[in-house]
């Protein structure tokens, strides 16, 4: 990992609070299919990559799930404690991935829910195989925000306000669903696994203009403008959404499972 990846992938860890009230969860149904598609039991021991909040983990957790749950960044692994202190089965440990020495432990499954693509792409099937039981599962959530036929024409307005900022960083306007993949070739080609199972769920999130500002805060290609370049950015977005007759924006994302089996 280079170091601007690993200083991006550490931005996550100043504002865990922020972070845990703005970033949308994925919808229930993906959660009951993974934990189908799975065939996990009862007290099935996971790791989870990168749980940041817990965002995932809860859910999870609730499913009667045992769960190791790994994160780097500091602040985030404490905040994810406080919140999952009532599920006795769920251990949150402050390290990497990468770094992360389970003593001979195997496990049933491995999730990475919006993490597996911060994971050195020579470490992250490999080692994930290592750590697994015969037959054992990864699942691969990702999520992006996307624009299908439907949308507001707020997505293609406010690309005007990313054009004004000249900020040198390209950032991607959102896809349409159909020009969006999942991990479905890359565990293929991995040759540590079989892709058993994908599905595609798309849902939408309601923001005020607070609210989407400061979700967009959190993110790590706000989070690589200078402090005036991004406070640009967000005054004239937050202006855009005030603007508007609900006073509100509600963005439609694509989230992506992949369950693959260790070979």
């Amino acid at each position: 990992m280079s170091v601007d990846q690993h200083w991006l992938r550490m931005t996550f860890d100043e504002s865990p609070a922020l972070y845990d009230r703005t970033r949308p969860v994925c919808p229930a149904q993906l959660f009951d299919d993974l934990v189908s598609l799975a065939a996990w039991p009862q007290g099935a021991r996971l790791v989870e990559i990168g749980c940041g909040t817990g965002q995932a983990t809860l859910p999870l957790a609730q499913r009667g799930l045992a769960i190791t749950c790994l994160e780097i960044g500091k602040q985030l692994a404490d905040f994810a404690r406080r919140k999952l202190a009532a599920y006795a089965k769920v251990e949150v440990v402050n390290t990497s991935f990468e770094a992360w020495d389970a003593a001979g432990a195997r496990f049933d499954g491995i999730v990475a829910v919006h993490a597996f693509h911060w994971i050195d792409p020579g470490l992250r099937y490999a080692k994930s195989a290592q750590l697994l039981r015969d037959d054992g599962v990864l699942a691969i959530v990702k999520s992006r925000y996307v624009v299908p036929d439907n949308a507001d024409p707020f997505w293609t307005e406010v690309q005007e306000d990313y054009d004004a900022i000249r900020s040198g960083l390209e950032q991607e306007p959102p896809l349409h669903p159909d020009a969006v993949g999942d991990f479905g070739a890359e565990i293929a080609a991995s040759g540590y696994f079989r892709n058993v199972a994908a599905r595609r769920y798309l849902w939408s999130v309601n923001y005020t203009a607070d609210e989407y500002v400061t979700l967009l805060s959190t993110t790590s290609w706000h989070r690589q403008l200078d402090d005036e370049t991004r406070r640009m950015l967000l005054d004239r977005i937050h202006r855009r959404i005030e603007a508007r007759p609900d006073r509100t924006v509600s963005p439609t994302l694509l989230s992506t499972l992949n369950v693959a089996r260790r070979l």
